[in-house]
C-alpha cells in the first residue's frame, strides 16, 4: 500500500483545522465589529475552541483506534463545516459561541486523526511524517489570512470556509485508515504514570506563549503600525506550519524529547521577548518553536507510550491545550485589562514551567535505556 496518500490527506485536513486557530488574529477583529462585542466576550470563542478541540479529541481518538478513522473522521469533518457556516448564519454572539463550539470539536478529533496517521503509518520517521502533515496547521491560514483581513465582514469568510470545507474534507475522510498489528499502552495504564502527568504540566505550560500570540496579537501590538500587524499575523502560521517537518527531521536524529525540550526553551526566550515590548521578535521566535512543539508532543506520547492506541493518548495529553488554551486567551484577556506587567509575567512563568516539567521526563527516559541495555 502506497502510505504516501495517508500524508496527503492529513496535511489537507491540517490546512483547514489551521484556521480555527492561526487565523483567529484577522477573524478577531471582524467578530468584533459584526457582533458589536467586547475584545473578552469575542476571547471567550478562542477559549471554547481550546477546550471543545481538547476535550473531544480522546473521544474521537477512542473511536478511532477502536473502529478505524474514516467514520468518525466524516463526521467530524461536517462538525468542523457547521462551525463557520453556523457562523455565517449568526446574527447573535451567543449563537456564534454554539456554532463555534461544535465545530471545535470536529476540529479536534480531526487534528488527532491526521497526526496519527502520520505517527501510526511511518513510526520508522514519526517526527519528520507528522511535521509533513502538521505543515497544514499553518499553511492553511499563512494562505487564508491576507484574504480575511481585506474581508469587509465575517460572514463572506466564514461562508466561503464552511463551503469548501464541507464539500472537500468528507471526501478526503473516507479514504483514511489505519494500519493493524501496533503495540502500545492503553489509556487506562497511562494515565496512571507520574511520566504522563509531567509530560502533561509541560505541554499545558508550553501552549500559552502560542495561544497568547495566537489570540491576542492584535491587543498586545496595539501599537504597531497596520502593515506590520497584518504581517505578523501571516507570518506566524507561516513560521508555525513550515518549520515542523524540519523539527521533525531534527527529532528524528537528536531525539524527541530533547528536541522538544530545545523548543520549550525557545518558547521561553519569546515569552520574554513579548514582556520585554519586542512584539515582531516574539512573534516571530514563538511561531518559529510553538507549532513544532506542539506537533513534537503528540511524537513524545508515540515514544514513550507506544503507537497502538496513540490517537486516544495523544488526544488526552491534548486536553492540555484546551487548559493552555485557555490561560494564554481569555485568563490572559482578562489580566491584561488589569495590568500589562502582571499579564507578561503570567505568560513568562507558564513558558518556564513548560521548560522544568519535561527535564525529569528526559532523565526517567534516559535511565529507561540504559537499563535495558544493560
Amino acid at each position: 500500500m502506497d502510505r504516501g496518500k495517508f500524508l496527503v490527506i492529513g496535511f489537507v485536513v491540517m490546512c483547514f483545522n489551521s484556521l480555527y486557530q492561526y487565523s483567529w488574529n484577522a477573524l478577531e477583529p471582524l467578530l468584533i465589529t459584526g457582533f458589536k462585542a467586547s475584545v473578552v466576550q469575542v476571547a471567550l470563542g478562542f477559549a471554547l475552541f481550546s477546550i471543545f478541540s481538547s476535550l473531544f479529541q480522546p473521544v474521537g481518538g477512542h473511536f478511532a483506534d477502536k473502529n478505524g478513522p474514516k467514520k468518525v473522521g466524516i463526521i467530524a469533518s461536517v462538525l468542523s463545516a457547521l462551525g463557520f457556516l453556523g457562523t455565517y448564519a449568526s446574527h447573535d454572539i451567543y449563537y456564534f459561541y454554539v456554532f463555534w463550539s461544535m465545530g471545535s470539536i470536529g476540529e479536534g478529533i480531526l487534528y488527532g486523526i491526521a497526526a496519527n496517521m502520520a505517527m501510526k503509518w511511518f513510526r520508522d520517521r514519526m517526527g519528520f511524517a507528522t511535521g509533513i502533515v502538521s505543515m497544514g496547521f499553518g499553511l492553511g491560514s499563512a494562505i487564508a489570512n491576507p484574504f480575511i483581513s481585506m474581508a469587509p465582514n465575517y460572514r463572506i469568510v466564514t461562508l466561503v470556509i464552511g463551503l469548501i470545507e464541507v464539500m472537500v474534507l468528507p471526501v478526503l475522510l473516507w479514504f483514511s485508515e489505519y494500519p493493524i498489528k501496533l503495540a502500545g499502552q492503553p489509556p487506562g495504564q497511562v494515565i496512571l504514570t507520574g511520566r504522563f502527568w509531567l509530560i502533561y504540566m509541560s505541554f499545558v505550560g508550553a501552549v500559552v506563549p502560542l495561544a497568547v500570540v495566537s489570540s491576542e496579537l492584535s491587543v498586545v501590538g496595539k501599537e504597531l503600525p497596520q502593515w506590520e500587524l497584518v504581517t505578523l499575523i501571516s507570518v506566524l502560521p507561516l513560521l508555525s506550519g513550515g518549520m515542523r517537518p524540519i523539527f521533525g527531521f531534527i527529532a528524528d536524529r537528536l531525539g524527541i524529547l530533547r528536541t522538544t525540550l530545545l523548543l520549550n526553551a525557545l518558547l521561553t526566550i519569546g515569552a520574554v521577548l513579548l514582556w520585554a515590548g519586542q512584539v515582531a521578535a516574539s512573534t516571530v521566535l514563538i511561531g518559529f518553536a510553538g507549532g513544532s512543539m506542539i506537533t513534537l508532543y503528540f511524537n513524545v506520547a508515540g515514544e514513550v507510550f507506544g503507537t497502538r492506541f496513540s490517537t486516544v493518548n495523544s488526544g488526552i495529553l491534548y486536553t492540555g491545550k484546551a487548559l493552555g488554551g485557555i490561560l494564554g486567551s481569555l485568563a490572559f484577556a482578562l489580566i491584561y485589562t488589569i495590568s500589562a506587567t502582571w499579564a507578561m509575567l503570567f505568560n513568562t512563568s507558564l513558558t518556564l514551567i513548560g521548560v522544568l516539567a519535561l527535564l525529569p521526563v528526559l532523565l526517567m527516559t534516559r535511565s529507561t535505556i540504559k537499563v535495558k541495555a544493560k
